[in-house]
């Protein structure tokens, strides 16, 4: 194969990985564990494959010697990489633990054959200045094979704990440090210079001790991830990042000395200064962090920064420099080749660099998505600009050639002027601001209202204005107490901090606009009289302790409504607040404004008739469960909406429910199916969701969404049982007793058929005013009111579940609580099979065949299933035998008919 050929087949690796990752970009939502994929498509796919064809052209012109094998050897090397990526990929993406063993392992063994190849290059080879340049390279190699060691490790986890933390961490070391940072280290040493037209001498920096020092770092590293010593690891990046300013303080050497005026020169400079910034960050987070599984979420965050604004850009820089160097074909088609890849140079670093900084300020979700997708595009030009490259030196090759005469020079083309090219990228990065401020006017504290409360003008008042900042954080009001003057207007700037709606209830009767994560509001208090408490009173926050407190300096110790309204403070409507008025909303002004929690009002269970009957055209919830389909891949939109629903007879509440229902939707699959959920947040408040089925990070998945919003959950069932799903947003307790919860049932593996199939999913409720929001203090002091199967108290004593005599019934039971558990027990039946939390306890009798039980016992959010069979007809309660709780609703009939 000639060189040129050999080259482009090469280096289309690279490009084809980089436009698997750009598709994926675009369809990351219809994908599993799209944020995992991109990231190692970037990294383990392109920039791994790089560094194996550049590391190895390096090493050949740095030792003037070839490989064994040459290009054999090498195109044997990049096709085992690229398969045991992909596998590794694909492993991970279906969750099948030996394949992501195998081609790891392949990954693993391969970059040690490639350390190995180099190793065997350097004996003999003519030694030069710059030929200990190398040892970087089989350094690199090596830690490679062990960050992918780690890896294997982390995938045979559960995905969870501090020991998986400790990998991530050593991981992402060793693989982003290690692998890519030697190799970078190594090959910018010269490239860097070369870029620039400068001298070299400086290199010898890199080239002398300076590996020795970053490879301790990193064994240090290595060494605090599996001891557990988190400042050993903090110690060990500090270490590196030591030896890592020596060679980037040479490269500011350079620059001063000749200026960067190309693409390649802009994007790597700008790569080695995030690389810089994020191993710092990285040793930072470990070192502050107070726990590994903090320390490892803190690291994460840093991990885009370390794909785009370093190895991104080092990968495209250093393209851009070397592949008109590669394809060659003369003066012209060099020069025509490297225009190509340098159009739009400045524009696109500024833009790329512009968005990942802006990212980092505290702006909403949706214009960091917003600025995400124009950095992401930016990047993507470069594969239409290689492209335009090919042909472009294609096209040249084939002219006739033009010699110059003696003293003659070609006329030059200007160069742009860079003001404009800024000019115009800070234009982009404006425009790209506005447009998410558009779509998302409360990420910078738009279209929040004011709040002004009555009084302003009352005797005493002293003329001065008293501004505070709040900032809610956490489930924390921030400062929690506030001290104003007797007789100052208090006027408080409230920032929501936080990951969840907000607001701020006085009891003066002041109520602030309900705050969407980002949002700000200006809330004039009025003019302070004597104290007053303040809360937020969305969903249970201020039982989390979301309370503050208005001292007034000088105030005579009244506290209170009446004293604040003595004060003038709360006298007249809220005129213009917007509040939680809105229909299906959990909390109206009269109940914000009283700061009358459901406890004190009337509540829904002063209704409630243990003998009352439901009306005649009540249906019972089907509990018939239908059997498994033969899909392996179940896609199901889940919708949050707010449905007043009847839970007893004559007793209606307010709940929180996945598409209309609590429970909600059952799913149902086997061991391997591929789970892909929608959820659609149509509710008023922030909701999530958490599949126990699924072996996932929660980070992305489990985050909060707000009204409007949604989210991709995609997990992979690995393990069999019958599973909980429920929002995990705080107060979580509040969520699941409002509704929020449901069933996946993954079959175990030969499951018997059998002639009926019943699900009873048991949680509790706990009752507010009617038509109401539940009430979040009863949750607290766990004393529910109703506790139901299926959502309705006592439904199937009404409506009986149905059998026939000899017949074998399964009932699958989940405890879906939040607070109680169940003892499922059915009167008059014995279980031959028993099956929880995985496993059997009992089958078929046991291992005497006669063995019987007469309870499956399950905590809150434990499941299993009964199997039995009745010899005789009759009707056969069933019941949780916490008998107080089946006297709250918790039970049923199953009637046998002959």
């Amino acid at each position: 194969m000639k060189d040129k050929l050999w080259h482009i087949v090469s280096g289309s690796l690279v490009p084809a990985w980089l436009a698997a990752a750009v598709i994926l970009t675009v369809l990351h939502r219809q994908l599993p564990s799209s944020g995992w994929l991109l990231v190692h498509l970037l990294l383990l796919g392109a920039v791994s494959t790089a560094i194996l064809i550049w590391s190895q052209h390096f090493a050949d012109t740095l030792l003037r010697r070839k490989a064994l094998g040459h290009r054999l050897s090498l195109g044997l090397r990049l096709s085992a990489h690229t398969v045991g990526a992909v596998a590794v990929m694909t492993g991970m993406v279906i969750g099948w633990f030996p394949l992501v063993l195998v081609s790891g392992i392949l990954v693993g063994l391969n970059a040690l054959a490639h350390a190995a190849v180099i190793i065997t290059q350097t004996r003999g080879a003519m030694s030069g200045r710059f030929a200990p340049l190398v040892r970087y390279y089989v350094a690199s190699a090596v830690m490679l094979a062990a960050g992918v060691t780690l890896g294997i490790l982390m995938a045979r986890l559960d995905g969870g704990g501090e020991d998986y933390e400790r990998l991530f961490i050593g991981h992402l070391a060793l693989n982003l440090l290690g692998w890519v940072g030697l190799a970078v280290i190594g090959t910018i040493a010269l490239l860097w210079p070369t870029v620039l037209h400068t001298r070299i001498e400086g290199a010898t920096m890199a080239a002398g001790s300076t590996l020795a020092v970053l490879a301790g770092g990193l064994g240090l590293v290595a060494l605090g991830c599996l001891a557990d010593l988190r400042l050993v690891v903090a110690l060990g990046v500090l270490v590196y990042l030591v030896a890592l300013g020596r060679v980037l303080v040479e490269g500011v050497g350079h620059l001063r000395g000749a200026p960067a005026v190309t693409f390649a020169a802009w994007s790597l400079g700008a790569a080695q200064v995030w690389f810089a910034l994020c191993t710092l960050g990285f040793g930072l987070q470990v070192a502050l962090a107070p726990s590994w599984t903090a320390a490892a979420a803190g690291v994460q965050t840093l991990v885009p920064y370390f794909a785009i604004g370093f190895a991104a850009q080092i990968l495209l820089g250093a393209l851009s420099h070397l592949v008109p160097v590669v394809l060659g074909g003369g003066p012209a088609a060099l020069k025509a080749t490297a225009a190509e890849l340098d159009r739009g140079g400045l524009f696109r670093v500024v833009v790329v660099n512009g968005g990942l900084a802006l990212s980092l300020l505290p702006v909403s979700s949706t214009l960091t998505v917003v600025l995400s997708m124009l950095v992401v595009a930016t990047l993507a030009g470069f594969l239409v600009l290689f492209a335009r490259a090919l042909r472009v030196n294609r096209r040249v090759r084939s002219l006739p050639l033009v010699r110059v005469a003696p003293g003659e020079r070609p006329p030059q083309g200007e160069r742009p002027r860079m003001t404009g090219r800024m000019l115009a990228a800070a234009s982009v990065l404006l425009l790209t601001v506005t447009v998410g401020i558009v779509v998302d006017p409360a990420s910078v504290g738009l279209g929040a209202m004011s709040t002004q409360a009555a009084g302003s003008a009352a005797a005493g008042a002293t003329g001065h204005t008293t501004t505070v900042a709040v900032d809610m954080v956490d489930t924390r009001f921030v400062p929690d107490r506030i001290e104003v003057p007797v007789g100052d207007e208090l006027v408080i700037t409230l920032t929501n901090s936080d990951e969840m709606t907000h607001n701020l209830v006085l009891e003066s009767g002041l109520v602030s606009g309900s705050l969407d994560p980002g949002a700000s509001e200006t809330v004039r208090v009025g003019v302070i009289g004597a104290s007053v408490d303040g809360w937020c009173s969305i969903a249970g926050h201020r039982l989390l302790g979301m309370e503050i407190s208005i001292a007034a300096v000088g105030a005579e110790a009244s506290v209170g409504a009446a004293a604040a309204a003595a004060a003038g403070i709360g006298d007249t409507a809220m005129d213009g607040v917007d509040g939680m008025a809105a229909e299906g909303s959990h909390t109206s002004h009269e109940q914000a404004a009283t700061g009358a929690s459901d406890a004190t009002a009337a509540s829904a269970a002063d209704d409630l008739d243990p003998l009352a009957e439901p009306d005649a055209d009540f249906a019972a919830r089907d509990a018939t469960l239908p059997p498994a389909t033969a899909a392996t891949v179940h896609r199901r939109t889940l919708i949050v909406r707010n449905v007043e629903t009847e839970v007893a007879p004559g007793v209606t509440q307010m709940l929180w429910t996945f598409n209309g229902s609590a429970p909600g939707p059952t799913l149902r699959g086997t061991v391997g199916d591929v789970f892909e959920i929608t959820l659609v947040n149509k509710g008023t408040v922030g909701h999530s969701i958490d599949f126990h089925a699924g072996d996932v990070a929660p980070d992305a998945v489990m985050r909060t969404i707000q009204p409007g919003e949604s989210l991709v959950y995609t997990f992979t069932a690995t393990r069999s049982g019958i599973w909980l799903y429920h929002c995990s947003t705080m107060p979580m307790s509040v969520h699941i007793a409002n509704g929020m919860f449901g069933a996946v049932i993954i079959d175990p593996p030969g499951l018997a058929a059998v002639d009926r199939e019943y699900l009873v999913v048991q949680s509790e409720l706990y009752l507010g005013a009617q038509g109401g929001e539940v009430d979040a203090v009863k949750v607290a002091a766990q004393t529910p009111d109703l506790v139901v199967f299926n959502g309705y108290a006592n439904q199937y004593a009404a409506r009986p579940l149905t059998a026939r005599v000899g017949e074998t019934v399964r009932v699958w039971v989940l405890a879906a609580g939040p607070n109680v558990g169940s003892a499922f027990h059915v009167v008059g039946g014995q279980f031959h099979t028993v099956y929880t939390e995985g496993d059997y306890s009992l089958k078929d009798g046991g291992s005497t065949g006669t063995g019987g039980s007469q309870v499956l016992d399950l905590a809150a959010a434990q499941g299993g299933f009964v199997e039995l069979t009745f010899s005789q007809a009759g009707h056969y309660p069933f019941v949780s035998h916490v008998m107080s709780d089946a006297e709250k609703g918790a039970r049923g009939i199953l009637e046998v008919l002959p």
